[in-house]
């Protein structure tokens, strides 16, 4: 089976350098119109970039079409304006690939507040801004693929990350969330949990490591879940040649009545409803509420 994008139009934030380029660019060699979105040229989202430029140089030079954007994530305006330009020139936007992030790390206490707010805009709401400017398009066309970029920090967390680790978190609500809004649409949401060598791990990753975990042995992943075959729902880890499926899981529970149910009939359950034994995939927000409901039912 082969993977084409021909006669399709993808959107990757962020993709001046790293992962997004490395995205950008296999999108541009399976035939899809590529429209490069790249705004700040350090880590931590400061200055300006000719990189997107250079990547849309790359894919024409291939033999591709593509266009360089400026536009930053951050500001809902600018990804309309994004998506409109992919609109008006190509005719749709059926992948959109949420790559663009930031990193601004420090321990919660001397974390300066402004610091948390950015990286959750960036991340977060940056997501939301762009799959928002596409989505009633991909509504209309009746076909689109959203690709949102968490991270294990948002899972399991990481020291000195709060900020990151919050917007990660966030990105597998929204992701589960609209792969349900989207269904009868033919919209398919997807999270991807890359471990590669990148600007954003430039020193946090020992040297061998980071050469190790290079940013093509992530695109695999990235490219299925936005072909047209692709799941929707998954979470999924990748970097080094290895992939990996996270799932969200609740166990089954005690039911707490009568004088057990107080803080201290709590405290005494407190081993069987922490065990993981039985654990369920926790598919949709409304399963707790359901199984509370099956439980008080038998």
């Amino acid at each position: 089976m082969t993977i084409s994008f021909a006669g399709q139009v993808a959107i990757v934030t962020g993709a001046g350098n790293g992962l997004g380029r490395t995205y950008a660019l296999e999108l541009g060699r399976r035939g899809a119109r590529v429209m490069v979105n790249d705004l700040g040229g350090a880590r931590d989202g400061s200055g300006h970039s000719d990189a997107a430029r250079a990547v849309v140089e790359e894919i024409r030079a291939a033999g591709g079409e593509a266009m360089a954007d400026g536009g930053d994530v951050s500001d809902f305006a600018q990804m309309e304006a994004m998506a409109a330009r992919a609109k008006e020139a190509w005719g749709g936007v059926h992948v959109l690939i949420n790559n663009a992030g930031i990193l601004r790390d420090r321990t919660f206490a001397k974390m300066d507040m402004a610091d948390f707010e950015r990286v959750v805009r960036v991340h977060l709401l940056g997501s939301a801004y762009a799959t928002k400017a596409v989505w009633n398009i991909m509504r209309d066309q009746g076909y689109g693929r959203v690709l949102m970029t968490t991270s294990s920090t948002g899972l399991g967390g990481n020291f000195g990350q709060a900020n990151y680790g919050a917007a990660k978190a966030g990105l597998i609500g929204l992701a589960r969330t609209l792969r349900m809004e989207g269904a009868r649409y033919d919209i398919r949401v997807n999270a991807i949990m890359p471990t590669a060598g990148t600007r954003m791990t430039a020193d946090i990753f020992p040297e061998e490591a980071y050469h190790a975990f290079g940013p093509d042995s992530v695109v695999p992943a990235a490219i299925y879940l936005v072909s047209a075959g692709a799941p929707t729902n998954a979470i999924v880890g990748a970097g080094g040649g290895v992939f990996q499926s996270a799932h969200i899981t609740m166990n089954d529970g005690v039911l707490l009545q009568g004088e057990a149910l107080s803080a201290e009939g709590f405290a005494a359950a407190w081993p069987e409803i922490s065990a993981c034994a039985g654990d369920a995939e926790f598919v949709n927000g409304m399963d707790q509420a359901a199984h509370a409901l099956r439980m008080l039912s038998r």
